[in-house]
């Protein structure tokens, strides 16, 4: 009786099986198990941090959920803590499968592609070899810069305007050639900036006072300013503090230092030079252009040359953006004995500078003492018209006017949008700030960026509020005003929410748009009042080492998988961070673990947090701090 019990049950056991397909169903929940053991294997790397997987119950045991469960660490500690004599600590070797090992001394203010002896190899016609010349992969440097001995973290926002520590950046030229002009003098163990400059021995806040006196800077009018052969930028570091956003530029080592003066005291600027390229930014974006006898030869190569930098300014200035100009050839009359000039020759050069204004359709504005003024049209209807009988310079025909990246300036003269009669803004008028950081920017609201809305933008607008918020639950000292961090950098900005979102704080944010990227948004965060820069990350950026405070990352290496080494663009990273500086990673979870894994062998503390909205998101946070350390005081190596 039992046997025939069981064969009943045999009987019935195989009909469902037939019926059901159990071999697939056994199949099935094999490659479950052995996915779900391979995942955890995969993503368990020997840190802190362990990857699990959870499934949805699907018959198909698809789309995974992954989610980051940190075991007990210590808290990163985010404070800075190095900032007298007795705290200094050197470099010690660590033992890492990844290990990049520090520099010698030589290279502690390395800027790879501003390299003083590889320039030399190239063409000193129009300061071409003064321009961007990266090295090749084989030349790339595998090894961390230092910090020199006795490195100090930065003095705080406001008093950087007025200090910085010499131990930074031990250069003491400028204050012997420039003595008598106020730049920068030393004292003790720090520099002090007076504030002065060329044409603005008296300061600058006078000088900018002047200028105030000719054009309204109190309205909001003016916001996005660009300085030409900025010094040590006490211009623009005086500006700031009323409210206008200024970007410094000067070529590396043409007064030793200047650019690196200027980010130690906390204001924004990149190495850069009016050469044969477009500087890297996009068309429309300053309210302002300004040039102190920035040393530009107007005339010296004749009228190709002599062109090129209008051009420059002629694309770059906003719609009714003004031009400053002072010292040679402006006032000329009280002023040419002590330039050593004839009032013949300072009189000619004048003359072109009004030529060709006139001829790029920007008004005279006004003039008084030492400062002259030009204004750019709002538009291009009457330049057009007159454009018919002068036929000089012509309007540039296939070139995109916001590409920048490398990109050679011509003499033509770079359109404006098209409108519809006289009195209208081309491409949409722009609002005062501070309105204009949430207004949606005119290149949003004509349709001309492919793909963004404004509904879009008022979206991003939230969502990075949401963003920081939980950014300061991680790092409080994101969100203290205390000024912590000072210059930051946004290394995939976007729309540039992130910087956006930071606007009460007493900091600027770099927001670079890569090459690479899939829409060009760089118009769009001048459009907002903000700042910010073309620049691919398979190549160093224009700044000297320790610039940053903080590096933002979006997504950034997801954008250069297959397009150069993960480890080239950490090392820059490590480059243009300061010692205790900050890294916050935005990527999918696999990313973030390679990427954790390379930094231990830069010596970073790191640890992996989970998305805003939810732990089943495989987008993930990196939180990051470098290591503080200098170079030995013997300066001969680093160990």
């Amino acid at each position: 009786m039992a046997g025939h019990n069981n064969n009943t049950i045999l009987k019935q056991f195989l009909a469902i099986c037939k019926n059901t397909n159990l071999v697939p169903m056994l199949l099935i929940s094999l490659l479950c198990s052995v996915s779900y053991f391979f995942g955890v294997y995969q993503h368990s790397d020997g840190t802190n941090s362990t990857a699990i997987i959870s499934q949805d119950h699907d018959q198909n045991c698809l789309s995974p959920k992954i989610t980051i469960r940190t075991t007990p660490q210590p808290v990163l500690n985010f404070k800075t803590n190095h900032t007298a004599e007795d705290e200094l600590t050197n470099a010690k070797p660590y033992v890492s499968s990844t290990y990049f090992p520090p520099c010698d001394i030589k290279y502690s203010e390395y800027t790879p592609c501003e390299d003083l002896q590889r320039s030399l190899k190239f063409t000193r016609d129009k300061l071409i070899y003064r321009e961007r010349h990266c090295p090749e992969k084989d030349e790339l440097l595998k090894c961390r810069i230092p910090a020199p001995y006795g490195y100090k973290n930065p003095f705080k926002w406001p008093v950087s305007r007025d200090f910085a520590w010499f131990s930074n950046a031990p250069h003491k030229h400028l204050t012997v050639e420039k003595a008598g002009q106020n730049w920068i003098r030393f004292e003790g163990d720090r520099f002090r900036f007076p504030g002065g400059g060329t044409m603005f021995p008296n300061g600058a806040d006078k000088y900018i006072d002047d200028i105030a006196k000719l054009i309204n800077i109190k309205d909001g009018s003016i916001r996005t300013v660009i300085d030409t052969g900025c010094g040590v930028a006490s211009w623009g570091a005086y500006l700031l503090s009323r409210n206008i956003l200024p970007i410094s530029f000067a070529p590396k080592d043409s007064h030793e230092a200047q650019v690196q003066f200027a980010l130690e005291r906390g204001v924004p600027a990149l190495i850069g030079v009016l050469a044969s390229n477009r500087l890297p930014y996009p068309s429309r974006a300053f309210d302002m252009a300004h040039c102190s006898r920035c040393l530009i030869p107007w005339g010296l190569f004749g009228a190709k040359f002599y062109f090129e930098p209008f051009q420059f300014l002629a694309y770059l200035d906003g719609l009714g953006g003004y031009w400053v100009l002072s010292g040679p050839p402006i006032n000329w009359k009280q002023r040419y004995r002590g330039w050593n000039r004839t009032q013949d020759d300072l009189h000619s050069e004048q003359s072109q500078i009004e030529a060709v204004a006139k001829s790029l359709c920007w008004k005279k504005f006004a003039e008084k003492g030492d400062i002259a003024i030009w204004q750019k049209p709002t538009n291009h209807v009457h330049c057009k018209i007159n454009r018919k009988v002068l036929r000089r310079p012509p309007f540039c025909q296939a070139q995109n006017p916001d590409q920048a990246w490398y990109t050679k300036m011509d003499t033509c003269l770079t359109p404006l949008p098209e409108v519809a009669e006289l009195r209208e803004v081309a491409g949409g008028k722009l609002a005062n700030w501070p309105e204009r950081l949430t207004t949606t920017p005119p290149r949003i609201r004509s349709g001309s960026i492919e793909g963004i809305t404004e509904k879009m933008f008022q979206e991003d607008t939230k969502l990075w509020k949401k963003r920081l918020a939980h950014y300061q639950n991680v790092n409080s000292e994101l969100g203290n005003k205390d000024g912590r961090y000072r210059n930051l950098l946004d290394m995939n900005a976007k729309l540039g929410g992130f910087a956006a979102s930071l606007v009460d704080y007493p900091l600027w944010v770099m927001n670079v748009v890569p090459p690479e990227a899939k829409i060009d948004t760089l118009g769009v965060i001048y459009e907002r009042g903000l700042t910010g820069t073309y620049q691919s990350w398979c190549e160093a950026m224009s700044t000297y080492p320790r610039t940053y405070d903080l590096i933002h990352a979006d997504s950034v290496f997801s954008l250069y998988q297959d397009r150069c080494e993960m480890e080239d663009i950490l090392l820059e990273m490590d480059r243009i961070l300061r010692p205790e500086g900050t890294v916050i990673f935005r990527d999918d979870v696999d990313i973030l673990l390679k990427i954790k894994t390379m930094t231990e062998g830069f010596e970073w503390s790191s640890q992996i947090i989970d998305h805003e909205d939810s732990p089943h998101f495989r987008e993930k946070m990196l939180f990051a701090v470098k290591k503080y350390w200098t170079a030995p005081s013997d300066a001969n190596s680093v160990s």
